[in-house]
């Protein structure tokens, strides 16, 4: 038997890239999953997708920034399935920009969402992973993580902070997993929030070697997967063409 099989996953960020990839994977092997995002649209057909190839797929409406929001969503999984598993926190955003262009209202955006909604995720699963004694924490930063380069500074910060976030939470619990996922360049939607001219164009350079999504989907398959006294603490994958 599958060791996912009846895990009651949650997934954060699920309607494209890195989330719709995990989400597709998990439920093909027997997890059950509770996708979130935004874009409702883009979520009911995959999780349409899902339940036609006969896994066990549901959908909400969610916003990481608003902490009401992430609660309701983990309320909404103990009420349907009766515990929570796993969560994967992967919502992010990442308008990059140089420092002295003064992008205030995205580097708060950054904060908000890759900082501020890994915290919501964290606050909203924790109780109950204490109750249960069990329970798994997937955060996905970045090679920013570990590396920063010019444009990136602030989402470089906001993946350190990740970074930090989940081996603090390792640490402070002994019965519950928790695992960073560093994805190096993976095809996604992330750059399409990059409105500064310079970081679109280095972005552009950087993504001509990329992963696919699926890559990523397969590392957090893989954590999950593990016995249960057996934490994976990190996976930092990326193209094996990249520098970066």
């Amino acid at each position: 038997m599958n060791a996912k099989t009846s895990k009651i996953v949650l997934i954060t960020g699920a309607s494209s890239g890195i989330g719709e990839a995990t989400a597709r994977l998990l439920a093909k092997n027997g997890a059950t999953v509770l996708l979130g995002a935004r874009r409702t649209e883009r979520l009911d057909r995959i999780v349409a997708d899902i339940v036609a190839a006969g896994g066990i797929a549901e959908a909400r409406a969610l916003d990481v920034t608003r902490r009401e929001d992430v609660r309701a969503f983990a309320a909404h999984a103990i009420a349907r399935f009766g515990r929570i598993d796993v969560i994967v926190n992967n919502a992010g955003v990442m308008p990059l920009s140089p420092l002295a262009s003064l992008k205030l209202d995205e580097w708060d955006r950054m904060i908000d969402v890759n900082i501020r909604g890994v915290l919501h995720g964290i606050a909203a699963v924790l109780p109950t992973m204490q109750k249960q004694g069990a329970g798994h924490v997937v955060n996905v930063a970045s090679i920013g993580a570990h590396a920063v380069s010019p444009t990136a500074a602030v989402y470089c910060a906001t993946k350190y902070a990740v970074w930090a976030l989940s081996e603090g939470l390792r640490q402070e619990h002994q019965d519950i997993r928790v695992t960073t996922i560093s994805p190096g360049v993976t095809e996604s939607e992330l750059a399409d929030t990059i409105s500064d001219q310079k970081g679109r164009e280095e972005m552009k350079e950087f993504r001509k070697v990329a992963i696919s999504a699926s890559a990523i989907a397969r590392a957090i398959d893989f954590a999950i997967s593990q016995p249960e006294d057996v934490d994976t603490s990190e996976i930092v994958i990326r193209p094996t063409a990249s520098a970066h």
